[in-house]
């Protein structure tokens, strides 16, 4: 999932830097949905369809079936994120308790938030994704989808380690 999260908005970008039809990166998303034999829920829920995509992307050269694959993708992710939910651990409190066990009280409320935050985001992005995959040319298209989303992304991490490390600061301030 990571490879084909990657090497997609890769392929979108060469596409539009080299000034090639869009549609050559269904040529990239193709081979990487089919080749993965992951068994996360995630993979298992986007890599047929992502498969189908690319698919239908090469063999009609149109770009609609690529651009459906960013809205597909925050779809997927906020399924899963939903999921955690509504069957707890969420995946933010899953993914704290690899590196603290004994998570307290105070950071499960707050992996909740985090896991609802997440939620938002791909809510947004799916939206915009839509948008652009409806309305936009192809560049602007493949800026948002291949850029500037998974810069958002990274800013929402960066945003949420700096506020994590202010409210294990203020915890620990409370406690020692």
């Amino acid at each position: 999932m990571i490879l084909l999260g990657v090497l997609a908005p890769l392929a979108f970008m060469a596409c539009v830097a080299l000034g090639l039809p869009l549609w050559w990166a269904g040529a990239a998303l193709l081979p990487l949905a089919l080749i993965r034999r992951d068994t996360r829920a995630l993979a298992r829920w986007i890599g047929p369809p992502a498969a189908l995509l690319g698919l239908l992307t090469l063999l009609t050269r149109a770009e609609w079936p690529l651009r459906v694959y960013p809205v597909l993708n925050n779809t997927a992710w906020l399924a899963l994120f939903a999921w955690s939910l509504h069957h707890p651990p969420t995946l933010i409190e899953r993914i704290a308790r690899l590196s603290e066990p004994d998570l307290s009280p105070a950071g499960v409320a707050y992996t909740r938030r985090v896991t609802q935050a997440w939620c938002g985001f791909f809510v947004v992005n799916g939206l915009i994704a839509l948008a652009t995959g409806l309305w936009a040319d192809s560049r602007t298209w493949a800026l948002y989808n291949g850029g500037i989303a998974y810069a958002l992304m990274g800013a929402m991490f960066g945003g949420e380690w700096l506020v994590r490390r202010r409210v294990r600061a203020r915890e620990a301030m409370r406690h020692g």
